[in-house]
């Protein structure tokens, strides 16, 4: 993976993160990709190009499956310490293990836990380990 990394930060991108899903019976390895000015089609294709012979030498899932690149989106999920510290004065969403749910701007990151602006400025300090899932969101 690391040369994966390298290849797409040779390319002015950054790696966000991967997963593999089954949609309509089919396994997708996706790899998500960052980039200061944005990514566009064009640059997912180029990279998707370069690193899918790589792949074929050393498949990331057994079986058929297809790639794809792309951007993470506007709502992205927060799962590393790089994706919180990257996502500092961003809203965010955070579903706790006690099903509790915490809204607000992503004011700090220390590594062990998050500082969170709640919408009504109450400021709430959230530990990694008590969260279930975290996410960015955009106010429409």
């Amino acid at each position: 993976m690391q040369s994966i990394k390298n290849i797409i930060r040779d390319n002015g991108a950054q790696f966000y993160d991967s997963e593999v899903v089954s949609e309509n019976g089919n396994k997708i390895f996706r790899v998500y990709i960052t980039a200061r000015d944005g990514v566009n089609l064009d640059m997912c294709a180029k990279i998707s190009r370069i690193i899918s012979p790589i792949l074929d030498l050393e498949p990331p899932v057994n079986g058929a499956y297809m790639l794809e690149v792309s951007s993470p989106g506007i709502e992205r999920s927060l799962k590393k310490d790089e994706h919180f510290r990257g996502s500092i004065g961003e809203n965010i969403k955070v579903k706790l293990i006690n099903t509790d749910k915490i809204i607000g701007k992503l004011n700090s990151f220390n590594g062990e836990a998050l500082e969170i602006i709640e919408e009504d400025g109450e400021q709430t300090k959230v530990k990694l380990e008590d969260i279930d899932k975290a996410r960015t969101y955009y106010k429409w």
